[in-house]
């Protein structure tokens, strides 16, 4: 199993790599919350094991920040704050699991294993293509041709949107509730607007549009037009 663990003191650090590994696992490492937030978003994990007080960025805030891109990889939080109201804010963050320090090796040799059973999550990369067409969730940028397109922030999430369900109609309700957070239709036209505004970033200077209308039903990405 590929583990990443995320933890600033080094000899906790390296005595968890080393019976890691002596348990067959492949792991690697960082040293602060923001390097490993990076390292998580730009690799393929099945797990992560992250100290709760971290530089830079705390365990809270890289967890939170993981769980917002989409991604969920089991998270297994180690901290030295037993307290129950830390343990809740570490699960409401999006830990799966809570080990509080000192701890013996075989207890989180069986947290890891109880979670790898329960746990069917799939790595997700934080690049997104369709043609010619790539979005970096991590860079938070979008290139056609090699070109950048710059995107204002709904613009790019309705886009990740469009490009996570490629090939698919997609309606303007599932629009509204999945960027906006619009759980009604609120009349306007917010959604034409805004895919009108991508459509005149991402189409010109192409010969062909990659956001397609679909007459009565919504809209599709991908390189063949709909009907």
């Amino acid at each position: 199993m590929r583990i990443l663990i995320v933890e600033d003191d080094p000899e906790m650090r390296d005595y968890l790599m080393t019976e890691l590994r002596h348990e067959g696992h492949e792991v690697t490492s960082a040293d602060d919350g923001r390097a490993g937030l990076v390292a998580a978003m730009s690799d393929d994990y099945a797990m992560l094991i992250v100290d709760r007080m971290l530089p830079k960025l705390d365990g809270l805030g890289m967890v939170t920040a993981l769980r917002s891109a989409g991604l969920h990889m089991p998270v297994i939080f180690l901290t030295a704050l037993g307290r129950v109201d830390e343990r809740v804010d570490g699960l409401r963050a999006g830990a799966d699991d809570y080990l509080v320090k000192p701890f013996a090796p075989v207890e989180l040799f069986a947290r890891i294993e109880n979670l790898s059973r329960r746990n069917s999550w799939k790595p997700v990369s934080p690049l997104l293509k369709i043609g010619d067409l790539e979005l970096n969730r991590l860079s938070k940028s979008v290139t056609r041709g090699g070109r950048n397109i710059l995107l204002k922030n709904r613009e790019f999430r309705l886009l990740e949107y469009l490009m996570q369900n490629a090939g698919k109609v997609v309606t303007r309700t599932m629009m509204l509730e999945a960027v906006w957070d619009f759980h009604f239709d609120p009349q306007t036209s917010l959604v034409e607007s805004h895919i009108s505004r991508i459509r005149a970033k991402m189409d010109t200077g192409f010969s062909r549009e990659l956001i397609h209308t679909i007459r009565g039903a919504g809209y599709r990405i991908g390189d063949t037009p709909g009907t």
